[in-house]
């Protein structure tokens, strides 16, 4: 099945990882080629195709480029799925897009985090800006919690934050294991039912 897609990412994107899985579930992962891109780079050929330069974005061999992971996903499933990743029905893919979205932000906060250390150094860290993105985290893992049986695999909302958590173990800025034990028993359950999750880890 020769699909001619181009995936523009990079193999430490959470938001890539989540397409990533998504195509190794729908058995896409060998007819979709995956290109290296360098958000910071302005001379990236992503930001031609994404005019905002963010990652992941999806090219198809005919009609424009697909940006934003839900997004991707959601044309994925609905060209290649049978509704398992999002649901068909109005109300439960507003459900999922709901969950899928509280997922992501825990992902944003901990980049927001990350990027706060990177481009700002830590002398200049805004202590009330990382307040904020730990604010919206501890909201978002006590939300989650309360409505942890709607994160089933291989839906996107369970897609979404086993990516947040696997970022969160590999960026290490946060004891999320320590204090969210049902998390931990939550995403080794996902492992094992969904072996797409380990074969996409960041290197």
């Amino acid at each position: 099945m020769a699909l001619g897609y181009r995936l523009y990412s990079s193999l430490t994107s959470p938001y890539g990882r989540k397409v990533r899985m998504a195509l190794g579930h729908l058995g896409l992962e060998n007819n979709v080629q995956v290109i290296h891109a360098d958000t910071l780079d302005p001379d990236d050929e992503l930001r031609r195709i994404n005019p905002l330069g963010k990652i992941p974005a999806l090219v198809p061999a005919v009609g424009p480029a697909i940006y934003d992971s839900k997004v991707i996903i959601d044309y994925l499933d609905g060209c290649y799925g049978q509704g398992e990743i999002v649901p068909y029905g109005y109300a439960e893919r507003a459900r999922a897009m709901t969950l899928a979205t509280l997922a992501d932000g825990l992902t944003d906060a901990l980049l927001l985090i990350t990027y706060e250390a990177r481009f700002r150094g830590t002398e200049t860290h805004g202590e009330r800006w990382l307040l904020h993105q730990h604010g919206k985290l501890d909201r978002g893992f006590a939300e989650v919690l309360s409505v942890l049986k709607e994160f089933s695999a291989p839906s996107l909302p369970a897609l979404a934050l086993s990516c947040a958590l696997g970022y969160a173990d590999w960026r290490k800025q946060i004891d999320w294991r320590r204090r969210h034990p049902e998390l931990v028993t939550w995403l080794d359950s996902f492992r094992d039912r969904f072996r797409e999750f380990d074969k996409t880890a960041a290197p």
